[in-house]
């Protein structure tokens, strides 16, 4: 019999887009350990692999992920595990969040359901979050008397500003697809049937363009939101002269000169 532990996160690679997903759909895609485990390192994976060009995060069945498996927590709780309580926030949540943020790739979120806790905050992490028509936002963390982590301390503020984010976290409530779509939460919203080849359409936009530029600019509007203008001034310049040195950049300028359209490898 194999072990569901390990197919709790699938991942394939096609056509230069990496697809990860959560797959425990009877739990609601909750976190537990291995679940964590699994997920960080697929992240990483896909993070690191030249082969990928754009990066699709979603889950099975009814749910996105409902952040941290609550049966495994009350365990632990219970058993007054603290090492094993608290250390999951460094050693898997945060670099979950890190690897989404930053990898020097897009990453689309694919949000088919509902998105809680640290779930919603793995979505906050990505550049864009197409979501199902069914599907909603529930930041849940003060609902058990918890603070937020995964990093959604620093995105959602961003994404939908200072006292909104405030209000969703000290009231946590399921926010609709279409609320969230006005409030920015989501990129787009589309039927739920549809989200498939809405997500699939963008991903192969994605991994056809200049991959490297990509990376760069998203890696340098992270630096400036906590730089100052003559820090992100130099970052821009270091990404700049990155980004001119690629096969991309060259062939793309000789394409504007034979009035051609480029060609992108992501190199």
């Amino acid at each position: 019999m194999s072990d569901p532990a390990h197919n709790a996160v699938t991942y394939a690679v096609g056509a230069g887009v990496a697809t990860i997903t959560l797959n425990r759909p009877d739990a609601m895609n909750a976190l537990d350990t291995p679940t964590k485990v699994l997920l960080r390192d697929t992240v990483l994976a896909a993070a690191e692999d030249p082969a990928v060009r754009v990066v699709v995060l979603t889950g099975t069945g009814r749910a996105f992920c409902v952040g941290q498996d609550l049966k495994e927590h009350i365990g632990l709780l219970q058993a007054n595990d603290q090492a094993a309580l608290w250390s999951t926030v460094p050693d898997h949540f945060a670099p979950i969040a890190l690897a989404l943020a930053e990898m020097p790739k897009p990453v689309i979120a694919a949000v088919n359901g509902v998105a809680a806790g640290a779930g919603a905050s793995m979505a906050f992490a990505c550049d864009f979050r197409v979501v199902a028509d069914t599907a909603g936002f529930n930041l849940a963390f003060t609902g058990i008397a918890l603070s937020c982590d995964t990093g959604i301390s620093w995105t959602l503020p961003r994404l939908i500003g200072h006292a909104k984010a405030l209000e969703l976290l000290y009231f946590p409530r399921t926010v609709p697809a279409a609320e969230s779509l006005d409030l920015g939460l989501a990129t787009s919203v589309v039927p739920a049937a549809d989200l498939e080849a809405a997500v699939s359409e963008l991903a192969a936009k994605l991994a056809a363009g200049p991959t490297v530029a990509y990376g760069a600019v998203r890696q340098s509007l992270g630096y400036s939101a906590s730089h100052t203008l003559a820090e992100a001034l130099v970052f821009e310049a270091g990404k700049m002269q990155l980004t001119g040195s690629t096969e991309d950049h060259h062939n793309a300028v000789a394409s504007f000169v034979a009035k051609q359209k480029p060609t992108f490898t992501g190199r």
